[in-house]
């Protein structure tokens, strides 16, 4: 499964190599400052955007990214976990959405969006 976590100014999603190279992905790092907003994720169906490039069993698993006209998404997410949807701004990804057993305790780690 992959991480995602909130180390002082930097957050980090992190890959098993398993996941590596069945998503086609890297891990991936990003400053908080570049975060936009971010939101835990109820249903994810509605947020993905475009054509995969990854592995996608859909509704049960889906990793890799989502490309489409002038926009790209970071997704690793299973069905029936909780995940966080996080925006970003100047990025290699506009969007993030991964999932995390913690969703509320990362979105406490960023700062306050105004």
């Amino acid at each position: 499964m992959a991480t995602i976590t909130v180390d002082g100014l930097t957050l980090r999603v992190t890959f098993p190599t398993r996941e590596k190279v069945l998503g086609l992905v890297r891990d991936y790092e990003v400053p908080v400052s570049a975060v936009r907003g971010a939101r835990q994720v109820g249903s994810w169906r509605e947020d993905l955007r475009g054509l995969r490039v990854g592995l996608g069993l859909p509704g049960v698993w889906l990793l890799g990214r989502w490309i489409s006209r002038g926009h790209r998404q970071l997704v690793a997410l299973r069905r029936n976990r909780p995940a966080v949807y996080v925006v970003l701004r100047d990025q290699k990804y506009d969007e993030l959405l991964i999932e995390t057993p913690d969703p509320a305790g990362i979105l406490a780690r960023l700062p306050a969006l105004s």
